[in-house]
C-alpha cells in the first residue's frame, strides 16, 4: 500500500474540514537512527480563530500565538499543565488562527502519549509538515467513519465553546 505525503493545500483550508480530513491519516517521524514510526490519527479537534475560546488565539496575537496567524502546514507545538508537549498543525489563512489539534493515534490515546511516542517536544515548534524530511503527515488510501464529540480539556472557554462537536474520531474502516 503506498503513502502519499499531504501538501500545502490539504492544509489550506477552514480548521473543520481539515480536523475531519486528518482523522485516519498517519503522521510518520523519522527517528534519529533513520527508521520511520507511524502512528494513524484517530483523533483530531479544531480550534477556529479569535472568537473561540478554547482557541489560544482567543486573546490576540501574543509571543505565544504568532504561529497560529501564520502559514498553514505550520506544527504549533506548546507545553501543557507544565509537562506536556501537545501538537498541533495551523490550518487556513494567514493572518485568521485556525489549528487542529493531534488528540490521539492508534496506541497512544491522547494528546501527550502521542507527541511522546513520537518524541516530539519544543524543537518542532514552527517546522512545516510540507517538505520535511523528519515528520509529515501521510494517506494511506484508508477510510473511516468518523463520528464527532465535544472538544476535551477547555471547560474554561464556557459551555457554548466547549460543546461545540469539533472533535473527530474514526470509528471503523469503510
Amino acid at each position: 500500500m503506498g503513502y502519499i505525503k499531504l501538501n500545502a493545500d490539504f492544509f489550506h483550508r477552514d480548521a473543520l474540514v481539515v480536523a475531519e480530513e486528518l482523522a485516519g491519516k498517519v503522521l510518520a517521524r523519522k527517528l534519529p537512527d533513520g527508521t520511520v514510526k507511524r502512528i494513524r490519527i484517530t483523533e483530531t479537534e479544531a480550534y477556529r480563530g479569535e472568537e473561540d475560546k478554547g482557541c489560544h488565539a482567543s486573546k490576540g496575537r501574543t509571543p505565544r500565538t504568532e504561529l497560529l496567524y501564520g502559514k498553514s502546514g505550520i506544527i504549533y507545538v506548546y507545553l501543557c499543565y507544565g509537562m506536556h508537549w501537545l501538537m498541533n498543525v495551523i490550518t487556513g489563512d494567514e493572518g485568521e488562527p485556525q489549528g487542529v489539534l493531534f488528540r490521539a493515534g492508534e496506541g497512544a490515546e491522547g494528546p501527550a502519549r502521542l507527541t511522546k511516542a513520537l518524541g516530539i517536544d519544543k524543537r518542532f515548534n514552527g517546522l512545516s509538515f510540507i517538505d520535511n524530511e523528519e515528520i509529515w503527515i501521510e494517506d494511506d488510501g484508508r477510510r473511516f467513519a468518523i463520528r464527532t464529540a465535544p472538544r476535551v480539556g477547555i471547560d474554561y472557554a464556557g459551555d457554548e465553546w466547549k460543546n461545540k462537536p469539533w472533535r473527530f474520531i474514526i470509528g471503523e474502516e469503510i
